[in-house]
C-alpha cells in the first residue's frame, strides 16, 4: 500500500481521536490548563514511544507510516498547544501559560524517556 495513503488514513484516525478527547474535556473544566491538548500529546508520546521501542517495525512495514507518522502526527498537536498557550497569555494567565508549557514539554519527554528505559 502506498505510504501516502497510510499516512493519510492514520492521520485521519489520529485527528478524529483527538477530537473525541476534546469533546470529553469540554464537559470537564479543570482549572485553566488545556487538558484535552495535554492529554492528546501525552498519549501520542506514549503510543509513539511504545511503537518505536516495543514493536520496532521492520523496514518497509506498513505500520510505521500508519501509526508513527500518520496516527501520532494527527493525534498530537503542537499548533493547538501553541495557540492555547498564547490565549492564556492574552487573558493575563501567565502562570497557567508557563505551567502549560512546562507540563507539556516535561511530561511528554518524561513519558518517552520512561518508555525508552522500560523497553530497552
Amino acid at each position: 500500500m502506498n505510504n501516502f495513503l497510510l499516512v493519510f488514513l492514520g492521520g485521519g484516525l489520529g485527528s478524529v481521536s483527538r477530537y473525541l478527547i476534546s469533546l470529553v474535556f469540554i464537559r470537564l473544566e479543570f482549572l485553566s490548563l488545556p487538558w484535552a491538548t495535554l492529554s492528546s500529546n501525552l498519549l501520542s508520546a506514549a503510543i509513539l514511544g511504545t511503537f518505536i521501542w516495543k514493536v520496532n517495525p521492520e523496514e518497509g512495514s506498513i505500520l510505521y507510516p500508519l501509526i508513527a507518522i500518520g496516527f501520532c502526527g494527527g493525534f498530537s498537536t503542537f499548533s493547538t498547544f501553541s495557540m492555547e498557550t498564547l490565549e492564556l497569555l492574552k487573558q493575563g494567565e501567565t502562570t497557567w501559560a508557563v505551567l502549560n508549557v512546562m507540563f507539556s514539554v516535561v511530561l511528554c519527554l518524561f513519558v518517552l524517556y520512561a518508555l525508552y528505559k522500560l523497553m530497552r
